[in-house]
This record gives structure tokens, sequence and C-alpha cells, in this order.
């Protein structure tokens, strides 16, 4: 992903369900393609591509110990992208906060504009034609 910046390249990898599977394995432990790919319905060369693509995005890095090549979580990255979604959530919460204030502003007013209306679900204490058995 070249000219991409980081945190694009981190959006990008986790938008696919199968790298973000592997990267709930890897918060667990470390581990070879081969123990990524068993719980998976994909072929190691898939797996290694997913691998591939989250290492470029520097969610995971990669050791080589002898033969084997385990792949390590890093949260930083997620970290960063956490951040930036917190600054949403924020900004969310405010204006569910205002709307929640304004409809309380306007239910208010609408209580002391018509009095004599009672709230949804308060019995009327009368009986109605229309709620008696013929």
């Amino acid at each position: 992903m070249a000219g991409t910046d980081q945190l694009s390249s981190v959006f990008s990898a986790l938008a696919d369900p199968t790298r973000r599977a592997i990267l709930a394995d890897l918060a667990k432990r470390d581990a070879t393609v081969t123990e990524l790919t068993a719980p998976h319905p994909i072929s190691m060369p898939a797996v290694s591509r997913h691998l591939k693509v989250l290492e470029r995005a520097t969610l995971i890095s990669r050791t080589r110990s002898g033969k084997w090549r385990a792949s390590h979580l890093e949260a930083a990255p997620l970290r960063e992208a956490a951040d930036w979604i917190e600054r949403y959530r924020e900004f969310w919460d405010a204006s569910l906060t205002r709307l929640e204030a304004h409809l309380a502003t306007v239910q208010a007013a609408e209580r002391t504009t018509n009095p004599t209306e009672l709230a949804p679900g308060t019995p009327t204490g009368t009986d109605s034609d229309d709620d008696k058995e013929p």
C-alpha cells in the first residue's frame, strides 16, 4: 500500500473478517502459519497472504526460530485506530445528549401547552363505548 497512511492501512487490513479472526487468535498467543490455518476454512497460502497484509499494516510482526516463523500481534496500531474512533464516539455521544435534552424540552413544552392530555398508558377512569363488549 505504497503512499497510504498508516491508519488507512490498518483499517484496510481490519476490513477483512478472516484477518480480524487471525488477529483474535494472535491476541491469545503467538502462532505459526500452520497453527493459524487450523481453525479457518482456507488454505495455508491464503493465510500467508493475509499475514503479509497484516504485517504491511504493522498489525503483526514475524520472527524466525529455526525453521518456524511465528506471528505476533502488535497492539500499537490497534490503539491508534481505537483512539481515532474514540474521537467520533465522543462526538456522537455529545450529539445524542443534545438530542435527548432537546426532546425533553419539546415534551415539557407540549405538557404545559396541553395539560389536559394524559401521558400514554395512563388510565382515563372512564369507560368508552368502544371498550364494552356487545
